[in-house]
């Protein structure tokens, strides 16, 4: 059957619109130049990002209730914590593919038996990335029985590192003093919610710290950022704020 110029525009234009109303709207995309070429780096939600450089893809802690339809598979999968807003089976198969590499604390081999695990303290190099994982813990917001949300040793804040910038990624944890000893980060992500991590003046008073050149509040739902930049106005930070919580499944998908 032949289609008359005018109907295989209609249907051009239809086809067209199915698969972007099926993607993902992930944030606005950070660029940053390094010697190595630029890394861009995608908010998608809450602590979930994905990473771009050299060709290669990174995603950190892909989870529900994050929409991730239409994202392309990883090359390798950053995993925090065992917490389900960090760690989600079905997505991390989603966005995995033959080949994916899967890096994580040991805590989480129970349930993503495919992970590599990385102790606190520990680096490793994957393609031309050095990942060194951050000890991620609660100090002072501690459960009612008196224990810690998140405790020393089960998860991993990571920095990254390429092309001689580095890449802070918190994950959930207070200020520590592991975190206070970092030296040279040129972007962090900083999370701030209660009770699970700080508020945003804790959070500010733990990068004061370290001193990054540019920070991110994220992981932040029901708190205020803007708190957060208020407090290091004027401290050398620069802080950038961005929406993390626009990109949720639709309400009819979940």
């Amino acid at each position: 059957m032949t289609l008359s110029p005018r109907l295989a525009a209609l249907l051009g234009l239809s086809l067209a619109f199915v698969p972007l109303a099926a993607l993902a709207a992930p944030g606005p995309v950070q660029t940053f130049s390094t010697s190595a070429g630029p890394v861009k780096i995608t908010p998608i939600y809450h602590a979930a990002v994905m990473i771009e450089a050299g060709g290669d893809r990174i995603y950190l802690d892909p989870a529900k209730p994050a929409d991730i339809s239409g994202l392309p598979p990883g090359d390798l999968v950053l995993i925090t914590d065992i917490h389900g807003d960090h760690m989600d089976a079905d997505d991390i198969k989603a966005l995995s593919k033959a080949g994916t590499d899967i890096i994580a604390p040991a805590s989480v081999q129970a349930t993503i038996t495919a992970a590599k695990p990385l102790a606190n303290g520990d680096s490793t190099m994957w393609r031309k990335w050095k990942i060194t994982a951050v000890p991620m813990y609660n100090v002072t917001h501690l459960q009612p029985n008196g224990t810690a949300f998140h405790t020393k040793g089960r998860g991993d804040g990571y920095v990254l590192s390429y092309g001689g910038k580095n890449f802070y990624f918190a994950g959930d944890t207070e200020g520590t003093p592991e975190m206070a000893a970092l030296k040279n980060i040129d972007v962090a992500f900083i999370p701030m919610n209660l009770p699970y991590t700080m508020t945003p003046d804790e959070a500010a008073a733990a990068v004061k710290t370290f001193k990054p050149k540019i920070v991110y509040p994220y992981h932040y739902k029901g708190q205020d950022p803007a708190v957060f930049q208020k407090d290091l106005a004027g401290s050398g930070i620069e802080v950038r704020l961005l929406d993390w919580y626009a990109n949720e499944i639709p309400k009819a998908a979940k």
